[in-house]
C-alpha cells in the first residue's frame, strides 16, 4: 500500500484538512494524526529537559526539519511521512512494512512532495498560512483527492495550472484529454469518422454474397468424381470391418513427459523382449559370428591403491563390502527401467583391452601430468599464436549505440523426491546507459512498453528513475552512469512459473551401505538444451570408499560430491547420477533418521528468458533503446 491518507496539520492549532482512501477509516486516520502531534510535542518536551550533551542546533522541536518520517502508534503502527512548509505539516500516512514489494516508501514520499507543490501553488509561494489555504480549500481538497490515487507528472502540471484558472471542473474532467495531447495522441473528434467508416465497411462486406458460375461448379464435380473412391455396398463394408482388427483409441490427453515409466510395475522378463526374425539363419555358428565377448577387468581393479602424496595419504578406490550388504544394483531394485538402467558391473566394462592401472587418486579427481599436460599446453600455445595479448585477456564487447535494457531472472524450486514443494521466479530489468564520456553528460530519457505481463504477481520500480504511464508503459530519465542500474523488479505467480528442469533424489540404505541416485529431465518446451549444469550433493560424512557413475569430483573439506553435465537434451530418457559409499552408524534405524541428503542444481543460460516477458518501444517504428543480452539462472534449486 503506497499512501493511505494525506493531511495538513499546523504547528499550533487543529488539523486543516484530511483526505483518505475509501477503505481507510477517517477515525483511524485521526488517531494517527493525534499520535503524530503527541510524538512531536513529546520530542519537544524531552528536548527542553535533556542533558547538556545533546545537539543544540535542532531547536526545541526535533521534528522541525524540512522533512522526514516517523513511526507512531502502539498496537496499530503506521509510518508518517512529513514535510514542513512555513508552519504547516504536510503528512502522508502509510503502513509499516519492511517488504519493498508490498509497501513502496519512495512512492509515498513522492505523493507528499506532490501535495507540497499543490499548496505552494495555491498560496502563490512558500508563505503558506491557514488563511490562504482556506481561500482555495475546495481546489486543494480536490487536488489532494486526485493525487492520493496516483497521477503522472503531466497531469500534475495540468492540475497546478488550473488551480488559479479554470477551477475545479477543468481540474477533474480535462486532465485526461490534456495528458493525451501532451503525449501526441489524437482526440476522439478527430478519429470518430474513421470508426464510422470502418463500421460501414464491415456491414457491407458481411451482407455481400459471392456466387460461382455453373460452369465452375460442374468442372469441380467432374474432377471430384475422378479422385474420389468408388462407393461400396453395405455388405462389403461390413465384411471389411470384420477382417480389420480393432485398434485401441488414442489417448486424448497428452502424456506427461516427466512421468515415471510404466515399466516400473512390470515383472522382469528375460526373453519377452525378443522377437524371432523370419530370415534367421539355421546354423548357430553363423548366428553367433557377430557377437563379441566382453572382457572382464583384472582382479587388481577391485582392490584399493595406496597414495603417498602429502596431505592425501591413504587407500583410494576399490570395493570391499560384506556379503550381508546390498550391491549397487540391488540398492535401486525396481527403479532400473524408470531411471535408464541399473548400476551393474556390465555398464562399466568396455570391449577394449584393459591396460595397466594408472597411478592417481582412485578416479575421484582428474589430474594432468606428463605427456598429456605437455600436449594440452602446446595446443593452447598454437591456438593463441598471432593473437594480441589484450584479446586473450579481455573479452571484446561491441560499442554501444544507445541505452540498453536487459532482463535477469532467477528461478528457485524445491523437490521432495518427485513432488514439487514450492517454486518461484524473480526478475529484474536493468538499464545500461552510455558512458558519461560518450554521452557528453546528457540525461538518458525514453519510454518503453512491458508486454506479456499477465503472470506477474508483484512488481516494484525505482521511482527516482522510472515513472509509470499506465497500460504497461514506463518512462525512464536518469543521468549517465558507469554500471547497469536495476529499475524494475517483479515476481511471477507460482502456478504460471515454468520449470526448466525437474530433479528427483532417491536414497537407499542397506546395512552400512548408502546408495543415492539423482534423476533429471529437462522441459521439452525450452528453446534450447541446458548446458554446463552442475549437480552438488551434500554427503553426511567424509567417505572412506566411494563409487560413482558417471565421473564426479569429491571435496573432502566441504563433504560435497559434484557432477558436471555438459548438455541435457530436451527429449529423450531421463539422465541419472549414482553414488555408493559405506557409512558408520550403530544401527540401521538410527542411520535412516539422522542421514539427510540434499542436492543442489546450478546452471545459467544467456540470451533467453523464462517468464516470456518482453520489452518494446512505446511507439512503433522508433528505436529509443536496444535490448541487451537477457539471462536466467538458478537461485535455490534443491532436491531432497
Amino acid at each position: 500500500m503506497a499512501c493511505l491518507a494525506l493531511s495538513l496539520q499546523p504547528v499550533n492549532g487543529s488539523d486543516i484538512l484530511l483526505q483518505t482512501r475509501e477503505w481507510f477509516p477517517p477515525a483511524r486516520a485521526l488517531v494517527v494524526l493525534s499520535a503524530f502531534r503527541h510524538t512531536r510535542l513529546a520530542f519537544a518536551g524531552g528536548k527542553n529537559t535533556s542533558s547538556e550533551d545533546a545537539d543544540p542546533t535542532l531547536g526545541d522541536d526535533p521534528l522541525s526539519a524540512a522533512g522526514g518520517q516517523v513511526i507512531v502508534g502502539k498496537e496499530s503502527k503506521y509510518r508518517v511521512i512529513y514535510r514542513l512548509v512555513n508552519g504547516i505539516y504536510v503528512l502522508g500516512i502509510t503502513t509499516v512494512d519492511h517488504d519493498d514489494s508490498v509497501n513502496n516508501v519512495f512512492e509515498c514520499i513522492e505523493i507528499v512532495n506532490q501535495a507540497v507543490r499543490v499548496i505552494v501553488t495555491a498560496c502563490r509561494g512558500v508563505d503558506v498560512s491557514p488563511d490562504k489555504l482556506g481561500k482555495k480549500y475546495a481546489e486543494i481538497y480536490m487536488a489532494l483527492d486526485i493525487i492520493l490515487r496516483g497521477i503522472s507528472s503531466i497531469r500534475l502540471a495540468t492540475i497546478l495550472a488550473s488551480i488559479h484558472g479554470d477551477g475545479i471542473p477543468k481540474m477533474v474532467h480535462s486532465a485526461f484529454d490534456s495528458e493525451g495531447r501532451i503525449r501526441g495522441a489524437e482526440g476522439w473528434n478527430q478519429v470518430e469518422f474513421a470508426s464510422s467508416e470502418h463500421r460501414g465497411n464491415v456491414e457491407v462486406f458481411s451482407n455481400a454474397i459471392f456466387e460461382l458460375p455453373p460452369e465452375t461448379l460442374a468442372a469441380g464435380d467432374e474432377y471430384a468424381a475422378t479422385i474420389a473412391p468408388a462407393p461400396q455396398s453395405s455388405a462389403a463394408q461390413t465384411s471389411q470391418q470384420q477382417q480389420q482388427p480393432e485398434q485401441p483409441a488414442e489417448e486424448a490427453a497428452e502424456k506427461d513427459p516427466f512421468a515415471a515409466s510404466d515399466a516400473i510395475n512390470k515383472p522382469e522378463a528375460l526373453v519377452g523382449g525378443f522377437n524371432k526374425a523370419k530370415d534367421a539363419p539355421s546354423d548357430l555358428s553363423v548366428a553367433l559370428a557377430g557377437l563379441e565377448v566382453t572382457a572382464l577387468p583384472p582382479a587388481a581393479a577391485s582392490q584399493s591403491t595406496f597414495i603417498g602424496v602429502e596431505g592425501f595419504e591413504g587407500e583410494y578406490g576399490g570395493i570391499e563390502f560384506g556379503n550381508e550388504e546390498a550391491t549397487l544394483a540391488e540398492a535401486f531394485e525396481g527403479f532400473d527401467n524408470a531411471f535408464g538402467g541399473g548400476l551393474d558391473a556390465s555398464e562399466f566394462v568396455t570391449t577394449t583391452k584393459v591396460g595397466p592401472k594408472l597411478q592417481g587418486l582412485g578416479g575421484l579427481e582428474a589430474l594432468q601430468s606428463g605427456q598429456s599436460a605437455a600436449k594440452t599446453a602446446s595446443a593452447a600455445t598454437a591456438a593463441g599464436a598471432g593473437t594480441p595479448l589484450e584479446n586473450l585477456l579481455v573479452k571484446q564487447t561491441e560499442e554501444m549505440k544507445g541505452p540498453e535494457l536487459f532482463i535477469s531472472e532467477e528461478i528457485n524450486a524445491e523437490f521432495c523426491e518427485s513432488l514439487l514443494v514450492r517454486v518461484g521466479l524473480r526478475g529484474t530489468v536493468f538499464l545500461r546507459t552510455l558512458l558519461p564520456k560518450d554521452s557528453n553528460a546528457k540525461d538518458t530519457e525514453f519510454s518503453f512498453r512491458v508486454e506479456n505481463s499477465a503472470g506477474i504477481k508483484k512488481a516494484a520500480m525505482q521511482s527516482s528513475i522510472l515513472s509509470n504511464l499506465g497500460n504497461g508503459m514506463f518512462h525512464v530519465r536518469t543521468p549517465p552512469v558507469d554500471k547497469p542500474v536495476p529499475i524494475l523488479k517483479y515476481s511471477l505467480q507460482p502456478h504460471l512459473t515454468p520449470l526448466p528442469l525437474r530433479v528427483r533424489l532417491v536414497k537407499r540404505l542397506s546395512g552400512t551401505l548408502l546408495s543415492l541416485m539423482i534423476q533429471y529431465a529437462a522441459d521439452p518446451e525450452l528453446s534450447e538444451p541446458l548446458k554446463k549444469v552442475t549437480f552438488v550433493v551434500k554427503l553426511p560424512a567424509d567417505p572412506t570408499l566411494l563409487k560413482v557413475s558417471p565421473k564426479a569430483i569429491l571435496s573432502r573439506s566441504e563433504k560435497e560430491l559434484r557432477w558436471s553435465v555438459q548438455e541435457i537434451p530436451l527429449k529423450g530418457p531421463p539422465g541419472c547420477l549414482r553414488a555408493q559409499m559405506p557409512i558408520d552408524y550403530p544401527d540401521e534405524e538410527t542411520a535412516k533418521k539422522e542421514i539427510e541428503l540434499t542436492g543442489e542444481v546450478k546452471f545459467s543460460v544467456e540470451g533467453r528468458k523464462l517468464s516470456g516477458i518482453s520489452l518494446s518501444s512505446a511507439s512503433e517504428g522508433k528505436t529509443d533503446f536496444y535490448e541487451g543480452v537477457h539471462r536466467y539462472s538458478t537461485g535455490s534449486y534443491l532436491c531432497y
